[in-house]
């Protein structure tokens, strides 16, 4: 079964990481990424843009409304995920347990429908922060 792995985390506590303190972080995530890949239980995984590159799409009035920003009044945002396939819940959390929650949480969540899309499976470059 596939679990979405949520990282919750306060992007200002994030912006204010140290380079050094940032790659630390990233090396931990690169290294479950190759124990997931080698296992065959790595799915899509993503880290998001911050919350200012954000829109959010409300119906106001039976029209669709873009507004600027996420609109979430959270101490916490959601800074990326993982699609992880598992036998058990129990085997998801086991495998959340070896991503860094230096800056917040993480959500472990059943995947109900998985659509694969059509996007190529080759890296992209990230866009830039705003």
């Amino acid at each position: 079964m596939l679990y979405s792995i949520l990282i919750y985390g306060a992007e200002a506590l994030v912006d204010s990481l140290s380079d050094d303190e940032e790659e630390a972080i990233l090396d931990r995530h690169r290294a479950l990424q190759a124990q997931l890949t080698e296992t065959g239980k790595l799915g899509p995984f993503a880290r998001l843009m911050p919350t200012t590159a954000a829109v959010t799409i409300r119906a106001e009035t039976g029209e669709p409304v873009v507004l600027d920003g996420p609109f979430a009044e959270t101490k916490e945002q959601l800074l990326g995920l993982y699609l992880v396939d598992c036998a058990s819940l129990e085997d998801a959390v086991e495998v959340a347990k070896q991503l860094p929650v230096d800056v917040g949480a993480l959500e472990i969540r059943p995947v109900h429908f998985y659509g694969p899309g059509v996007l190529p499976q080759t890296p992209f470059e990230a866009a830039p922060y705003p």
